[in-house]
């Protein structure tokens, strides 16, 4: 950027043209005479080559006024800066791995799979966060600690899968995990989101009681149930018959994530499909935002001692031009 700080004092440059005319009207009119005893000698002086630039001096003083004048004006060259002040958000991502997740109503994944795709998408999407996650089934365990390294977290989400630990649904242990991942954490916001299809049926400690402990350190947890309405295709290993599928009923307890998300400040979502799943995902992107401030600031350097010095020089060469190559006879 550049810019003058006392632009009013560009106005004494339309002095430069009435200068220049004044200059040329008097050049016009300048006249003088000299007294030889004997003009053959002065007939046989040849002409100085320098007559050509007798101007010179005149141009070298209108330079240097110029100069002067924009340098009086102070220019100065700046360099726009910016400041990002980011607020980053705390997150746990706690997936439910329970042998209940292989039902086959998420078309064309299972639910883990597809789990494990919208939530893919949900780490890429982020900056600036810290996300870590925790799986869940007859117990729990962090699959990945708190990071900003979303290479490595999405390493880890893809090496999850069913069988990883005992079978079961240990909702009230998960949320435990979470929340010991989170309690030291100075971040702004702390956000669990929990996914799980099934009901609580293992586990030393009760969700409501986890979800309490959770708001004693400020902590936010979405709830997120997963499955179809009715029944879902499961498949089963046969020693016989090899994989079959049977139909299983969908068994989520909707009332006890409503009472988690309600008590914590969070809410509860319903997925009944990868489509509905994504755009779950998508909403508590939007709710809980990562604040960005940038403040912009432009720093200035003065350019005027340049143009300064460039004046002196012009001046301090006319001075000399002018007592010596140009000088006049008095």
């Amino acid at each position: 950027m550049f810019r003058f700080a006392n632009p009013e004092f560009l106005l004494l440059l339309l002095l430069i043209p009435a200068l220049v005319y004044w200059y040329i009207m008097r050049s016009r009119g300048a006249q003088g005479t000299l007294r030889y005893s004997n003009l053959g000698i002065v007939k046989a002086v040849k002409t100085s080559p320098l007559k050509r630039f007798r101007h010179s001096l005149f141009v070298l003083r209108v330079l240097v006024i110029t100069l002067l004048i924009i340098a009086f004006a102070r220019p100065q060259a700046g360099r726009t800066e910016s400041e990002v002040i980011t607020e980053g958000i705390d997150i746990i991502l706690a997936m439910d791995i329970s042998s209940s997740m292989l039902a086959e109503d998420f078309k064309p994944k299972n639910r883990l799979e597809a789990a494990k795709i919208v939530a893919a998408n949900f780490i890429k999407g982020r900056q600036n966060d810290r996300i870590g996650m925790v799986v869940f089934s007859g117990q729990s365990f962090t699959q990945c600690p708190l990071t900003l390294d979303y290479g490595i977290l999405l390493r880890f989400l893809d090496e999850i899968h069913v069988g990883m630990i005992e079978d079961g649904t240990a909702i009230g242990m998960g949320l435990a995990t979470c929340v010991n991942r989170l309690r030291d954490s100075k971040a702004k916001s702390k956000v669990v989101i929990l996914l799980t299809d099934g009901r609580n049926n293992r586990g030393e400690l009760d969700p409501v009681t986890a979800a309490k402990v959770a708001k004693a350190f400020k902590i936010r947890i979405y709830t997120i149930g997963a499955g179809g309405v009715g029944d879902a295709l499961y498949p089963v290993e046969d020693p016989i018959f090899g994989k079959r599928y049977v139909r299983m009923p969908i068994e989520i307890d909707e009332q006890l994530l409503r009472n988690i998300a309600d008590i914590t400040g969070g809410q509860y979502f319903r997925a009944t499909d990868k489509t509905s799943l994504e755009k779950i995902y998508s909403e508590i992107g939007e709710l809980e935002k990562t604040k960005i401030e940038v403040k912009e600031y432009t720093r200035y350097k003065e350019l005027f001692v340049n143009y300064l010095l460039f004046a002196m020089g012009f001046l301090v060469v006319e001075i000399v031009l002018a007592n010596t190559k140009f000088r006049k006879i008095p």
